[in-house]
Parts: C-alpha cells; structure tokens; sequence
C-alpha cells in the first residue's frame, strides 16, 4: 500500500501541468505562451492576521497566503485529489511512521534566496513551537500531522489554552531531520496514512531565513515561494499581488496583476460585480439569492455547484462559561431552529442546504443524518427540552460579524428561537470579520456564535479533528471529549473503511453533546465580470487564481 500511495502522487502531479492554465478560461484571451497580462480584482475580507502561513487559518489570508506560496503537496483545483508540487517524491516506510522528501532543486523564494530542506524543518520548527503561539500550530501535533517530539517543543497550555512560558523542553521536533540541501525525513509519533495530504495545507508552506531573522520586516512585505509575490497592503481596503515572473512551476500566472479588494458588505461587492466594477466574486450576498435575481443581474457569468467544504455552524462557549454546559439546553436551541425556514428567509428557499451531519456530503465517510432528531425543528419538542434545562437567563444572543451575509441568518434563527420557546434572542454583531474573530479567539465571547468552516485538506478528518479534538486549533468553543480525541487519534493510523468507522463513530458523539450545531452547507453560488474569462474555482469554492485570464 505504501508503494501506490507513492505512485498516486507522481502520477497528479504528472496530470498537474494541464490544470488551471487553459481550465475554464474560455477562448477570447489570456491564452498560455503570451504571459501573464492584464490585472483583475477578487473580493476578500482584511486577513485576521499577518500573512504568516503558519498563523492564517481563516478565508481572507489564506486565499493570498495560497497564491504566494507553493507546498511540498497541492490539491487539483476540480477534484481535490493531492499531487506533488514542490516535491520530487515523498517516500512512506511500510507502516507510516517514517517519510523521506526529496523536493525540487533550483526553487528560490521571492527575494532570490533558496528553497531548502531546511526552509521546510525551521517553518515546521517555529510552528510547532508553543511559546510562537502560532494557530496552526495544531497541525503538527497528534491530531494532524503527528510529528515525533511535538509535544517537547509545543510545551503545556493553561486553563485559557495559552501556552506556559518555560513549558518547552525542546526548541526543535525530534522527528525532523535534514538529510541535504533538498531532502528531508520526518519520524511521527503513530501511523499517519493521512500524512501525505495533510502536508500541501498551507501551515507546511516553508519559509525564507529572513523571517527568522526580521520577522518584523517580513509580515511588512511576505516573501513567499509561489506564483503571486507581494506588492502592497492598503490596510481594510486592498491586498495587491503580481506574477512573479521567475516562478518555476507549472501552470504559470496567466493575469499580471491581481488585487484582493477587502469589502466589509457583500452586498457592495455584488453590486461592484453586477456593475463590472469587480472582476470575481466567490459568494452570492443574500440581497442576489432572494428571487433568484442573481441568475439575471449576472447571466451568462455565473454559475453555482454543490460544495464539499464549506459548513455553517453555532457554537456554545464551554470554557468562559457554565451558562451553556447543559446538553438539554444546547438540544432545545438546536430543535428551535427552523433550518429550511430560515434559509428561506435570508438567502431564498434551496440556495442552501439543511446540514443533518457535521461533514458535508461528498466526502468520503459521510453519514446523512448523524445529527438525527437534534437537527430537526420540532417546536413542541423543543420546548420540553427547554424545560428541562436551566433555561437562558435574559436575552439570548448570538454573535457573528455583520458582513459576509450573516446579519440576515442570524435574525432569522432568532426569530425562530423566540417564537418557539418564547424568550428572548437578538444577534450581538461585529461589523467585520477580523473583528468578530478577534473576540472568538481572545474566549471573550460568552453565548452562542457563528462558525464557519472551510476544508484546509480533502478528508472527512479535517471535518472533526481540528474542530473537536481537546484543544484542536479551530476549536472555538472548547470542546473536550476524551473518547472523541481517542477515536480520531485511532483512525489516523488505519486506512479506507476501518478508519471511516471509526471516523463515523466519533462524530455521533458530537449528536450526543450538540457542543456545535449544525445549520446548513453551501450551494457555491458565485460570479464574474465581462473583463475577464470564466475562470475555474477550486474544490474549496474559491476562485483558482491561475486560472484567471483578462479579455482582449
């Protein structure tokens, strides 16, 4: 099995250089051969973070995080399927415990300097690191990559989950070893199958030296290694990226300049679009899913398709506060919501889908119905939940950023909640997503919120291990659940249905807790200006930025 893991990666990448050039680019323009011309613009939110892979775990940089760098492992734009990218071969031992990279020489980063083994094992290194405080620091741990001598380098977490300084007893990961200037091996603490796809997310992108040694003048001007190299930030207005024009892999950029336009209202980018003010937008507003309008204000440069990846979802705060550690509780808001209802009222009956499970459909190991009764709207139900639990004391509320569509779900869920247990709920709103998600990741938030969720990977595991496990770095809510953490941990090491099960197995215990609700999955509707050809999103729903070309 180890041998046609191996095999399976060689041939996507093989089949890799006809993606995204020509895909989905039309026929008007933009065409391979000619360079990259012309600039576009793409609507974004203002990155939570700076653009340090290692730290950006949300949509708004990682999108720009992505077109800047290039990992060891990519995912093909349609499908999903892993390939190698930067990568000669990655060579699993028979047991998954033990891989040798061999990655392409003659790769440089932005600023000239080498793309080493050892630009992959110092970013690894300092993410792992606890005292760096990194949010993906996750991933390389037990629950995602499981690299040995993790936990000497991530050291202990208090109560809150920050980490206790002098903790670490290890500045490196054990199992991390350069071999020479373009191989490395990494040892795991138990068998990893996954580990080959888990390694193209961006927290395993490597990093020039002088990060390391001005990280100050790195999150001013980021140096990656992909296609995209940074031009400027214009901070809640623009992020601009160009070609880079010394970029060795394949596809190359086919638009010169592309700039990540930060809208605090959807409906403004919509409007931008529509008007051919704005050349893509990934998602639909609710003001053009009502009526369908959308279908006509952009006809003929729209398109919508089912997504895989991306989950709605409500979170109670179980860390910061009793208020919500009653399940009956948590049961009887569940039961209280009205899913096709509110769907209806914010974005149009049928543009999105009532989630029955915490993995979307499409991917493999997904169960319909494993939230069962608890993610169906029975009012009479609902109530004798409610009244079996302690109740909410005043008004319920329910936190999430104003923008991105969200205001609308989240008066209509509460309008749902009010008129069936008679209490009071109203949303509690940032106006931005950065600033929504400051509060969720300060624990500062004390009643439920909105969650959202994008796969970094294709594979039901990144549906629940970084969600769900005891401290997993998208945790919000702080969830714990020993046997959970101990089933996942399990799958990690087997392959095809034996770890599906048991993948399965730890989800149900998600419908006993109802810790996390789950609201809906989303349609994928998006569109495009005429400036530019129809260009090919990715298996994520997001805009494939190779694959953006301009009309003559």
């Amino acid at each position: 099995m180890a041998a046609s893991v191996g095999l399976a990666l060689v041939l996507a990448a093989c089949g890799g250089d006809d993606d995204g050039g020509d895909n989905g680019s039309g026929g008007e323009g933009g065409g391979a051969g000619e360079g990259p011309t012309g600039s576009v613009s793409i609507n974004s939110t203002q990155p939570e973070n700076p653009l340090i892979p290692t730290t950006t775990n949300e949509v708004g940089g990682g999108n720009i995080v992505d077109a800047m760098w290039t990992g060891l492992v990519s995912y093909d734009s349609e499908t999903g399927e892993p390939g190698l990218a930067m990568a000669e071969s990655i060579e699993p031992n028979e047991d998954f415990t033990q891989f040798t990279i061999t990655i392409k020489d003659g790769w440089t980063f932005h600023d000239g300097s080498p793309v080493t083994a050892q630009s992959f094992v110092d970013a690894w290194n300092f993410g792992a690191a606890g005292a760096n405080a990194q949010l993906n620091q996750y991933f390389f741990g037990p629950d995602g990559a499981n690299i040995a001598g993790y936990d000497a380098v991530a050291g202990q977490t208090d109560d809150t989950g920050a980490f206790v300084p002098g903790s670490a007893t290890a500045e490196t990961m054990s199992g991390l070893e350069v071999v020479d200037e373009t191989t490395f091996t990494v040892t795991l603490g138990s068998p990893n199958s996954l580990f080959e796809t888990i390694i193209g997310y961006s927290a395993f992108y490597p990093m020039p030296e002088s990060f390391f040694t001005d990280q100050a003048a790195f999150i001013e001007h980021p140096i990656g290694n992909g296609p995209f190299e940074f031009v400027e930030e214009v901070p809640n207005t623009s992020i601009n990226l160009r070609a880079w024009e010394d970029y060795p892999g394949d596809p190359k950029p086919q638009v010169e300049n592309i700039e990540y336009r930060i809208y605090a209202d959807l409906d403004a980018a919509y409007a931008d679009v529509v008007a051919n003010q704005l050349d893509i937008l990934d998602k639909i507003p609710p003001a053009g899913l009502a009526g369908d309008v959308w279908k006509t204000d952009l006809e003929g440069r729209s398109a919508s398709e089912p997504l895989t990846t991306r989950f709605t979802s409500l979170t109670f705060p179980l860390t910061n506060t009793e208020a919500w550690a009653d399940p009956n509780l948590r049961k009887a808001i569940s039961r209280a919501i009205d899913r096709e209802a509110v769907i209806a009222a914010a974005y149009g009956p049928g543009n999105y889908v009532p989630a029955t499970s915490w993995v979307p459909p499409g991917n493999d190991g997904y169960v319909e119905g494993t939230c069962g009764e608890w993610c169906e709207f029975d009012a009479a139900a609902a109530q004798e939940l409610y009244a079996q639990s302690p109740g909410v004391q005043g008004t319920l509320l329910i936190s999430s950023n104003a923008d991105g569509g969200h205001r609308e779900w989240v008066d209509a869920a509460c309008t749902s909640i009010r008129d069936t247990l008679g209490i009071d709920c109203q949303g509690d709103f940032n106006p931005d997503f950065g600033s929504f998600r400051a509060r969720v990741n300060a624990n500062e938030i004390t009643n439920p919120f909105r969650t959202g969720w994008v796969a970094d990977y294709p594979s039901i595991q990144n549906f629940l291990a970084p969600l769900y496990t005891t401290n997993g770095s998208a945790n919000d809510g702080g969830y714990s659940n020993p046997q959970f953490d101990e089933l996942i941990q399990q799958a990690a090491g087997l392959e095809g249905q034996e770890a599906l099960d048991l993948y399965n197995q730890a989800e149900e215990l998600l419908a006993e807790d109802m810790a996390i609700i789950p609201l809906w999955y989303d349609n994928g509707q998006r569109g495009w200006s005429e400036n530019v050809n129809e260009p090919q999103f990715t298996w994520k729903g997001y805009v494939d930025p190779l694959s953006i070309s301009v009309k003559n």
